[in-house]
């Protein structure tokens, strides 16, 4: 398994793929970034871990050619390390990037075979995250790399339905070769618990956001539903927690003073760890998923939405054509970019105690019959499975 984007085992994904695939005896070798003062190389639940020093970080368009220059040049030679010293039959690339498609194609040259994993839409994140910044060549670019991955992989991985026509019409990728494994979260690292007290203000209503704070994110649209939810309808009874990190994060809290709004919101940055992530949660009363409705956003399915699910709460999302299908009954829904009717939205259910217990109820059902990890991995072994019998592989 290839990672760039996140160290293991803290990317949620990967690490439950890999778990699943080693207990149904599939040998398992991960190559990722380091963070902080983790090993470059050790066996973790019977996983082999080889990690490589990220680059130092840089900024700009020169940065992204740094970073994902250097990373492959390393992530390659770690690969040679494992196919020398371990051997392997199949290379499991977690896009992005879909530069990836270059290692696995040297591979497919001794006989090895490619799955990818497709996390993201690499030509519609660059325009949701740079927008009108964004260049009409970068974005042909990704888009050749993201056809060329496609076509050359073995078995493509597919998180959703938007995501399985995106690459059966821009990729060209027969069904039969699409699985679709949803990014549903692991009943076992979140659940429901007590609320913290310490998290809770007496008489306020806890607004809660947990994710990546990048500019396709869209915390932002939530920081003006909050004004509009204190100054237009002049709810002060309210505390938002947003918990997570990203390159907006800065930006963010001097827009939350600029807003009026900072004695309202508080911002923990990255927490390390499910405990203390689900410590959060549960001290949450409604959650939010404002997530604009660019067509990144509409394709794609917001892991946040089912983590929220998954401890009972109720969801207030902008009416996005995946966010709706993940929380269906679960969610209030409000007109895309309208940060008004977003805040309206969050009223209703504090004036609405009974409805916020309704629907966080049925959001946990529908985690714990459908989307739950534990429902989802069948489809992951059943594919390794499948390429394995057709290929004449050994586990």
């Amino acid at each position: 398994m290839l990672l760039e984007n996140c160290s293991f085992p803290r990317d949620d994904r990967v690490r439950r793929e890999a778990r699943a695939l080693a207990a149904q005896g599939y040998r398992v070798s991960v190559i990722a970034p380091a963070s902080g003062s983790e090993p470059r190389r050790e066996v973790w639940e019977g996983i082999m871990v080889y990690r490589y020093q990220p680059p130092a970080e840089r900024i700009g368009f020169i940065g992204y050619i740094w970073e994902y220059g250097y990373s492959m040049v390393a992530i390659f030679l770690l690969s040679l390390a494992v196919f020398i010293r371990e051997g392997f039959d199949i290379i499991h690339a977690h896009q992005p990037p879909d530069l990836f498609a270059f290692i696995a194609a040297f591979y497919k040259l001794f006989g090895k075979k490619y799955v990818l994993d497709h996390h993201d839409l690499a030509p519609d994140l660059y325009e949701a995250r740079f927008r009108e910044r964004a260049k009409p060549a970068v974005t042909r670019v990704l888009a050749a790399l993201e056809r060329f991955s496609c076509r050359i992989a073995d078995r493509v991985i597919a998180t959703n339905e938007s995501y399985k026509r995106v690459e059966m019409e821009r990729g060209r990728v027969p069904e039969e070769n699409i699985a679709i494994i949803r990014n549903g979260p692991d009943l076992q690292e979140v659940f429901q618990t007590p609320p913290d007290p310490s998290l809770r203000e007496n008489g306020k209503t806890v607004i809660g956001y947990v994710g990546v704070m990048g500019t396709q994110d869209g915390v932002d649209n939530l920081l003006r539903s909050i004004q509009n939810l204190v100054f237009t309808l002049n709810r002060k009874d309210v505390k938002c927690i947003l918990v997570g990190s990203g390159n907006t994060l800065s930006d963010l809290k001097t827009m939350a003073v600029e807003l009026g709004i900072d004695e309202h919101v508080h911002f923990t940055g990255w927490v390390n760890g499910q405990d203390e992530v689900r410590r959060y949660l549960n001290a949450m009363d409604i959650c939010t998923a404002p997530e604009p409705g660019d067509i990144y956003n509409q394709r794609s399915t917001a892991a946040k939405v089912m983590e929220y699910m998954a401890v009972g709460k109720p969801i207030v999302s902008f009416d996005l054509v995946e966010h709706r299908y993940s929380a269906q009954e679960a969610a209030r829904y409000a007109c895309p970019n309208d940060s008004l009717d977003f805040a309206r939205q969050i009223a209703f259910l504090m004036d609405n105690p009974q409805e916020r217990e309704r629907l966080g109820n049925l959001g946990l059902a529908r985690i714990q019959n459908e989307l739950a990890w534990q429902n989802q991995s069948s489809a992951l072994v059943n594919l390794y499975n499948g390429l394995c019998k057709t290929e004449n592989l050994k586990l």
